[in-house]
C-alpha cells in the first residue's frame, strides 16, 4: 500500500518512484516503499500548512494535546515488538537494543504529554509595578515544522522532535532517513490511532535532495528541526536562512572519554567499550575517543582491546551478538578508510580493522570492533567523525593536558570523566565544552533532562522543558488596564 502520508491520507509517490529497504545483516529484502519527490514534498508542506492555518490543533487546550500524547505513549507501547522488530529490520541493530530504545520512545511521548497535560507551557505574568496594565509572556507554536530525522536511531530521533512539535501545538512534515522508513510509517497510524486532527502529521520517504532540501527552502516552512551529519547540516543552516526559519541542529559528535589513573578500573573498562561499540559505533554520542592518563595507558588499553575482541557479531535476531553491522555497504567503506587513514597517520592497530572472516557474516555490512592506540589529536580518524566501531586512544599526563585533548575538536555534543577524586571529576566536567558531560558513567539520558550540543555539534535542545521551547513562540502580551489620552499633541 502507499507510504506517504499527506493531508490525513495515504498515498504513492506522484512519480511513481520507488526504493528497496534491505536489512543491513543481511541484505535481504525487507520492503519496497515509495520514494517521494519535490511535488510530494511540497504536498506535505500545503497539508501541515493549510492545518496550522486552519485546523484545531494550534488552538486545542494544552490538556487535550497532552491527552493525545499519553493515548500515543499506550500505542506504542501496545506495539513494542512489531515496533522493535521493525527498527532492528531496517538498522540491522540487535533486536534487543531495539526494544530498549522503544522504551525510551514511549517515555518521551509520556514525558511531553504530561508536561503540556500538567498546564506547563513557560508562560509567566510579568509585575508593571504602578502602571495599570496586564502584562503577560505566552508561548505559541511556532508553526509549520520539517523534521529530518536520522538512520541510527530512527524511531527514537523521531519521537524527539515529534513529541514536543505537537505537544506546542505544531503541525509538522517528517522526512526520516531514506534507509529506515518503517517506524516512521507506523508511527503515522498511531497518531491517526489516537486521534490526531488531519494534516497536523505528514511523512514523506526519500533521499534528502529530493524529499528533505525541499522542506528546508520552503517559505511555507517556520522551523527546520535536523539531526545528521555536519556537511548536510550546514547545508540545511544556509537552504533555510534565505527565509530566516528558526533551526534546530544535531550534528554528532567526536567525544572525548577521559580516564584518570584513580578511576575504578573495571567499570570504566566496561563503559569504555559499551561507549564506543554499542550499534556498531553508530551513535551520535559514542565516546570514540578514549584519553587515558600516562600511568594507566598500557593497563587500561590492553583490557580494552580483550574486550573488543570478545565482541561477537551477529544480527538483530541472533540472541548470542552483541553488537552488528554498519547500516550499508557505502558506510562501511568510509570507516575502512578512515582506518587506514589512521595507520598511515602513524596509530597502532591493536585489534580489528578489518572485516569478520566468517562466512555466515559475508552478506552483511560488517566491520570488526577496533582499537587504534597511539593516536594523536592531528590525525583524521580523531578528529573526523567514523561513526563506525573504532576506539582511538590517545594519551595524557595532566588534568590541564586532557582538558586540552578533549576540547580540541570541532564537535562538542557529549564527554566523559572517570576519577575517584570528586574535586577532580566536577573541575574537569565544568571546563569541558560538551552539552552533555557525564561522570563515571557514559551514556545514560532521561527525558526531564536537555540535549544539545556547543560548537559545531549543533544548537537547540531536545528532551526536557527546553526542547518544548524549541517548538514554541515567545508572545508578550499588554493590555492597559486604564487607558486615557497621553496628550502628546494636544
Amino acid at each position: 500500500m502507499p507510504e506517504l502520508f499527506i493531508a490525513g491520507q495515504w498515498a504513492a509517490a506522484r512519480d511513481g518512484r520507488t526504493r528497496e529497504i534491505r536489512c543491513p545483516a543481511d541484505g535481504a529484502l525487507v520492503a519496497v516503499v515509495d520514494e517521494a519527490g519535490p511535488d510530494d514534498a511540497r504536498a506535505a508542506t500545503a497539508a501541515a500548512r493549510a492545518a496550522f492555518d486552519h485546523g484545531p490543533w494550534p488552538h486545542t487546550p494544552a490538556a487535550d494535546r497532552g491527552r493525545l500524547l499519553l493515548r500515543v505513549a499506550d500505542l506504542l507501547e501496545r506495539d513494542r515488538a512489531a515496533l522493535a522488530r521493525a527498527e532492528s529490520l531496517d538498522t540491522g541493530k540487535r533486536l534487543v537494543e531495539s526494544e530498549y530504545d522503544l522504551d525510551d520512545i514511549a517515555a518521551c511521548f509520556r514525558y511531553f504529554g504530561a508536561l503540556v497535560a500538567s498546564g506547563d507551557g513557560g508562560g509567566r505574568i510579568v509585575d508593571t509595578g504602578d502602571v495599570p496594565a496586564d502584562s503577560r509572556v505566552v508561548r505559541e507554536p511556532v508553526g509549520v515544522c520539517a523534521l529530518i530525522t536520522p538512520w541510527n536511531y530512527p524511531l527514537l530521533q523521531t519521537a524527539w522532535k515529534v513529541a514536543p512539535a505537537l505537544a506546542a501545538g505544531n503541525s509538522f512534515v517528517l522526512k526520516p532517513s531514506e534507509l529506515t522508513p518503517h517506524t516512521a510509517i507506523a508511527l503515522m497510524r498511531l497518531l491517526a490511532e489516537a486521534g490526531l486532527p488531519d494534516g497536523v502529521a505528514n511523512l514523506v520517504l526519500g533521499a534528502g535532495p529530493s524529499a528533505g532540501a525541499p522542506l528546508t527552502e520552503d517559505p511555507r516552512v517556520d522551523l527546520v528541526s535536523f539531526t545528521g551529519g555536519l556537511v548536510t547540516g550546514r547545508r540545511v543552516m544556509a537552504a533555510a536562512a534565505p527565509t530566516v526559519k528558526k533551526v534546530a541542529l544535531e550534528l554528532g559528535g567526536k567525544n572525548p572519554n577521559i580516564v584518570f589513573a584513580d578511576a575504578d578500573f573495571d567499570t570504566a573498562v566496561d563503559h569504555a567499550l559499551t561507549a564506543v561499540f554499542l550499534h556498531s559505533g553508530q551513535v551520535c554520542s559514542a565516546g570514540a575517543r578514549l584519553l587515558v592518563q600516562d600511568e594507566l595507558h598500557d593497563r587500561f588499553t590492553d583490557a580494552v582491546t580483550a574486550g573488543a575482541e570478545r565482541i561477537r557479531l551477529g544480527g538483530p535476531f541472533d540472541p548470542e551478538a552483541r553488537s552488528g553491522p554498519l547500516i550499508s555497504a557505502a558506510h562501511r567503506d568510509k570507516v575502512e578508510a578512515y582506518v587506514a587513514a589512521g595507520l598511515a597517520e602513524g596509530a597502532v592497530l591493536r585489534c580489528g580493522g578489518r572485516r569478520p572472516a566468517d562466512p555466515a557474516l559475508a552478506r552483511g555490512h560488517y566491520f570488526l570492533p577496533t582499537v587504534l592506540d597511539e593516536c594523536t589529536a592531528g590525525m583524521s580518524v580523531v578528529r573526523e567523525e567514523s561513526f563506525g566501531p573504532v576506539l582511538t586512544v590517545e594519551r595524557f599526563r595532566t588534568e590541564e593536558e586532557a582538558v586540552a585533548l578533549a576540547n580540541d575538536t570541532v564537535y562538542g555534543l557529549a564527554g566523559a570523566v572517570w576519577t575517584q577524586d570528586p574535586g577532580r571529576a566536577h573541575r574537569v566536567a565544568s571546563r569541558l565544552r560538551a552539552g552533555t558531560v557525564w561522570i563515571n558513567d557514559f551514556h545514560p539520558y532521561v527525558p526531564q533532562a536537555e540535549w544539545g550540543g556547543m560548537k559545531q555539534s549543533g544548537f537547540g535542545r531536545e528532551l526536557g522543558p527546553s526542547g518544548l521551547a524549541e517548538y514554541q513562540e515567545t508572545k508578550h502580551i499588554w493590555r492597559n488596564l486604564a487607558p486615557r489620552p497621553q496628550g502628546w499633541f494636544s
